[in-house]
């Protein structure tokens, strides 16, 4: 039996063009989460929260990229506090979760076990990237938009616009029936 709730994350961590410069890491900087009621088909609910990297600064490659600004995340939360927020606020271990790919699986996997911070989620994760492409190609998420004609909606690569145009297309799959998720 599938879920009614399922928060769909999307994240954004510092970057660089290359390798991080020494003595920093990749860092969430941006969760992002829609919350889909996959029985109403329909996105009820998108939350952004900043997260204040630890170690790392925000190049300017990143901020080219997702917009965000190293002020901007250092008004964010810490990276235990976001945890505790995803848990207590949004029942992130409660509900199943999907993510477009394995990235931010594997980001908060990490970033957990460097940090000492449990993980926030439970078990149930599903790979929308993967569950979309089928026994084919898999391709990102504004190209998946583009095969299925859905607008991307708001910036590229922020997590709040990237967790609700991930949502879109898991519900095209629910309605399609080919969503195999949680």
């Amino acid at each position: 039996m599938t879920a009614r709730l399922v928060n769909v994350v999307d994240v954004e961590a510092t970057c660089w063009p290359g390798s991080p410069p020494p003595g920093q890491v990749s860092e969430i900087i941006e969760i992002g989460l829609t919350v889909v009621d996959l029985v109403a088909r329909e996105r009820v609910a998108k939350h952004r929260i900043l997260v204040r990297p630890r170690v790392s600064s925000v190049s300017e490659f990143c901020t080219s990229l997702t917009g965000l600004t190293q002020s901007e995340v250092d008004g964010g939360v810490s990276f235990a506090d976001a945890c505790a927020r995803l848990v207590d606020e949004h029942e992130a271990r409660k509900r199943g979760w999907a993510s477009w790919g394995d990235y931010d699986r594997k980001q908060f996997t990490r970033q957990c076990a460097a940090t000492g911070v449990d993980y926030p989620f439970g078990a149930r994760h599903t790979n929308a990237k993967a569950v979309f492409a089928g026994d084919g190609r898999q391709v990102g998420m504004a190209r998946a938009l583009e095969i299925t004609g859905l607008p991307l909606e708001g910036r590229h690569h922020r997590g709040d616009d990237d967790s609700w145009n991930i949502a879109a297309l898991v519900l095209l799959m629910v309605e399609r029936g080919s969503w195999r998720g949680v």
